[in-house]
């Protein structure tokens, strides 16, 4: 067998198990040993092919992230980073989201939570929960001083 073969056997089985970004198949070929020239061939094949498309990828990841794990735009924008995806196909897939929705989003999140906080200490876990979920600092404080009005 040829180490593109190979290469592309290996692509196709890493893609079967999970869609992935360019980097991270690149970083699971060669963590298989694989020839960079290999790899080179066989990433341009597969984006050719549609298999393989960072901004599909973008995209699904931060819908998904929104709807099953409510997470806000700045903790999906580094995890994208953090998989290899580039600047603008990030911005582009948080984008899909304005403000208002973003403060509805976290709004559900603390009714779903939380009590209105009552008290400076539980204002700030609300808004410390939030932030972690990557919420901007300032949302996630209009979001709670909301959350107290309701």
């Amino acid at each position: 067998m040829s180490e593109a073969q190979r290469a592309l056997d290996l692509a196709h089985k890493a893609l079967n198990r999970r869609e992935r970004t360019v980097f991270e198949l690149r970083a699971h070929l060669e963590g298989k040993l694989v020839e960079p020239d290999a790899i080179d061939t066989v990433v341009a094949e597969l984006e050719r092919a549609g298999l393989l498309d960072d901004a599909r990828f973008a995209q699904r990841f931060a819908e998904d992230k929104r709807t099953l794990e409510r997470w806000g735009a700045e903790r999906i924008e580094r995890e994208l980073a953090r998989r290899g995806v580039a600047l603008d196909l990030i911005e582009t897939a948080v984008a899909a989201r304005d403000r208002d929705e973003e403060l509805d989003a976290a709004l559900a999140l603390l009714a779903d939570r939380v009590e209105p906080p009552a008290d400076d200490p539980a204002r700030d876990r609300a808004w410390r929960m939030l932030v972690r979920k990557g919420y901007s600092p300032e949302l996630a404080y209009d979001a709670v001083r909301s959350h107290i009005g309701r």
